[in-house]
């Protein structure tokens, strides 16, 4: 029996470093935003959908995410309609990852709105990586086209990481490569020993 490790937390917080250290272990990790990378990409399941509600976002056999984004700014009813094509497709390429690595006694599901999309009926557990809001706030200041502005809007619709701490199985703590490292490693331990 496979063990589904929701793995999630906020910008800033370390969660790709520690989905790596997942994968250097040798647990199978899916990621939720390349999943949607691929499905937007020319030839992608969402493609046709999307491209037949939001006719001028289709560029170049795939769909323009930068263009996307400006149509779904500020309308709550576009977005919705897009949540409806994409969700299910999103799912159900989790759903085939899962299979495809039946055999792993532990899969790991980045899901960066897992707590916010109510996926955590999806998994069996999830680990929340956390630091304190300084590091948090340095961390995404420090990345390429990064504006206080957009960290502001993102955050906004992300759920406290007070909260997301509170509804937590795990938290790892990511102030250091180490604490992080020690904390993936005896969440492992944990699920093997424990299934």
């Amino acid at each position: 029996m496979t063990y589904k490790l929701g793995l999630t937390g906020s910008i800033g917080m370390g969660k790709t470093t520690t989905a790596r250290m997942f994968l250097e272990l040798g647990f199978p990790v899916w990621d939720a935003d390349e999943a949607v990378h691929r499905l937007y990409a020319p030839g992608g399941a969402a493609v046709v959908p999307i491209a037949a509600a939001f006719p001028e976002t289709l560029n170049d056999g795939g769909i323009d995410r930068k263009i996307l984004k400006q149509t779904l700014a500020g309308n709550s009813d576009a977005l919705k309609r897009l949540e409806k094509i994409v969700h299910p497709l999103v799912a159900e390429d989790r759903e085939k990852f899962v299979r495809e690595h039946h055999s792993s006694q532990i899969v790991v599901l980045d899901i960066p709105l897992l707590f916010e999309g109510k996926s955590e009926q999806q998994v069996d557990g999830v680990a929340v990586v956390s630091t304190d809001s300084r590091t948090q706030h340095d961390r995404v200041l420090s990345r390429p086209g990064m504006t206080k502005e957009h960290f502001q809007m993102v955050l906004s619709r992300q759920m406290p990481d007070a909260e997301k701490r509170a509804r937590a199985d795990w938290i790892i703590p990511t102030d250091t490569l180490e604490g992080a490292r020690a904390a993936v490693e005896r969440i492992c331990r944990e699920i093997v020993t424990n299934a």
